[in-house]
């Protein structure tokens, strides 16, 4: 059940919290056992990447955009 808390808080509060949460989770990687699936996935779009830094936006950017909700 969701916590009653988090109704109280607007959108954008909440989507801040998950960007919160989730870079305390990134900060302990040894924590987080990859499928060879999922390890296979990462290494593809990070060759993706290399083959076109351009193509993506950064982090940064989405996260605006979401938080000011376009």
């Amino acid at each position: 059940m969701l916590d009653p808390r988090f109704k109280a808080m607007s959108v954008a509060e909440r989507i801040q919290l998950v960007g919160d949460l989730w870079e305390s989770i990134a900060d302990e990687p040894e924590a987080l056992l990859l499928t060879e699936e999922q390890q296979a996935e990462i290494d593809r779009r990070s060759d993706e990447l290399d083959a076109d830094p351009e193509g993506g936006i950064p982090w940064e950017v989405v996260q605006r955009m979401i938080l000011q909700g376009k």
